[in-house]
């Protein structure tokens, strides 16, 4: 077992030379070097030595064989090579295409399954996943009606949408510092109201890098009667793989209440997402007010 796997390493550095290992689902790790050879522990366990490891106590000594391919899988997603809704080629075919077992390709498949990068239909293949799959486009929508039921569909009827403003402004400090810009750079701010069932419940306001989101408009945001994620991919190549959010009570101040339709003692839920494309890249601000009268915010933890 030692030497086939000692072989198969061999054969997949030969073809692949230098290239770099992916830690986590979407950040980069520092380039591994081909030079030097994993000793025969490695090989067994199927990692590659990192020559970091010799130059620094504090740098991961080894990347698993998976961790490798599930980064060449990665780069590929992220150079748009498979397209969201798109298949991806076979395990096997996966498999001959970096010179390593079926076993290797499954378990790295696994992981961007469960990073929700990659969606298996039975019988069907594995498919780039999208914000338009029913099973998506509310994966960062977290707030449920009181009624909701396990057993029911998350929303009974769709968000009525509102699309107020679209405009192209100067990035604050604040809005430049949580995109990853400089202050002053453009971006593009809108704002919005959710309603459901006719009553206002989600006042959102966005802020998007100006140069990925360029040509978006007011109307093209009201003609879109898909996920707004699902907009950003298909129309600017821009998809929202990940999200940090954070959460506290506050007050509206008029023009909050007054689009809401509330009043200014009404407790709103704030909830502040910052939303992240391959790599860790930031490309959206998201401040949403919710109104929890009716609703409740939901999340699983696992």
């Amino acid at each position: 077992m030692i030497d086939t796997d000692q072989a198969q390493l061999a054969s997949f550095r030969a073809r692949l030379g230098n290239f770099i290992p992916l830690t986590p689902a979407t950040r980069p790790a520092p380039a591994m070097s081909s030079q030097t050879p994993p000793s025969a522990g490695d090989a067994a366990d199927g990692m590659a030595a990192s020559p970091a490891s010799a130059t620094s106590p504090l740098a991961p000594a080894f990347s698993p064989l998976y961790q490798q391919i599930k980064g060449l899988i990665l780069q590929s997603l992220q150079s748009g090579e498979w397209k969201p809704g798109e298949a991806i080629p076979s395990e096997l075919d996966l498999a001959a295409r970096y010179r390593v077992s079926q076993g290797t390709v499954r378990k790295a498949i696994d992981e961007l399954a469960a990073d929700n990068l990659l969606l298996r239909r039975q019988g069907k293949g594995t498919f780039v996943a999208t914000h338009a799959e029913q099973q998506v486009q509310y994966r960062f929508l977290r707030l449920m009606p009181d009624a909701f039921d396990a057993g029911e569909p998350r929303q009974a009827t769709p968000a009525e949408r509102h699309v107020i403003d679209c405009k192209r402004v100067r990035a604050s400090a604040e809005v430049a510092r949580a995109l990853a810009l400089r202050a002053g750079d453009g971006v593009l701010q809108v704002r919005r109201v959710l309603s459901f069932s006719g009553r206002p419940t989600i006042l959102e306001d966005l802020w998007l890098p100006g140069a990925p989101f360029k040509g978006l408009t007011a109307e093209r945001l009201r003609d879109n009667l898909g996920p707004m994620y699902a907009l950003f991919e298909t129309e600017f190549g821009v998809r929202m793989v990940r999200a940090e959010e954070k959460i506290r009570a506050v007050l509206p101040d008029a023009a909050q209440s007054a689009l809401l339709k509330i009043s200014r003692s009404t407790p709103l839920l704030s909830v502040e997402r910052v939303a992240y494309t391959y790599n860790d890249v930031p490309m959206e601000l998201r401040r949403g007010l919710y109104l929890t009268d009716m609703h409740h915010y939901r999340n699983v933890l696992s």
